[in-house]
C-alpha cells in the first residue's frame, strides 16, 4: 500500500509541476502578475543553474552533466530506497521521498527537453526577492525538510 502512495504522490507532483509551468510560460512570458503587492509576484524565469542560480554561469556541458545526473539520481535513490525500505518505512517517511523523487523528475524533464528549468514563484519583501522557484523545487525542499526532521528528531525519540 505505501507503494502506491509513494508513486501516486510522486507522479502528482510531477504532473502539477510540468501543468504549472507550462501555465507560466504560456501566460507570463511577457507579464508580470502581482498576486500580494509588496510580497508574491508570478513571474516567468528561466534558470540555467540550480537552486538561487548555482552553476548558471558554468560551462553548458558541465553545468547539464551535474544538473541532469544529480536530478536523476535523487529520482533513482529515492525510488531503490522505497522499494526496498517501504516496509519499515512511515508514511512521512514514504511522503517525503515521494516529494523529493517528483521535484526532481519534474525539473529533469525540463532540463532534458528545455535545457532550463521554468520558474514562476517569486516571492520577495520590498526589493529583496527570493530566488524565484517552481512546485519541483518547493516539493523537494518540502521533502528534504520532512525526511530530515523524522530522521533527526521522530527516530531518535522513538528510539529512547
Amino acid at each position: 500500500m505505501k507503494l502506491y502512495y509513494y508513486f501516486g504522490i510522486a507522479v502528482s507532483v510531477i504532473i502539477l509541476d510540468l501543468l504549472t509551468k507550462g501555465f507560466a510560460e504560456r501566460y507570463l512570458s511577457d507579464k508580470v502578475i502581482e498576486v500580494i503587492p509588496g510580497f508574491f509576484n508570478l513571474v516567468l524565469v528561466w534558470n540555467d543553474g540550480a537552486a538561487f542560480g548555482i552553476l548558471a554561469d558554468a560551462p553548458e556541458v558541465i553545468r547539464r552533466l551535474i544538473l541532469v545526473g544529480s536530478s536523476t539520481i535523487a529520482a533513482i535513490i529515492t525510488t531503490v530506497y522505497v522499494l526496498k525500505k517501504h516496509n519499515i518505512l512511515t508514511m512521512l517517511e514514504i511522503i517525503s521521498l515521494s516529494l523529493i523523487c517528483g521535484g526532481a523528475v519534474g525539473n529533469l524533464y525540463d532540463r532534458l527537453i528545455l535545457g532550463s528549468v521554468r520558474d514562476f514563484l517569486d516571492f520577495y519583501i520590498s526589493n529583496h526577492h527570493w530566488p524565484a522557484f517552481n512546485i519541483a523545487d518547493a516539493s523537494i525542499s518540502i521533502g528534504i525538510a520532512l525526511f530530515l526532521f523524522m530522521e533527526l528528531f521522530y527516530k531518535k525519540k522513538s528510539k529512547v
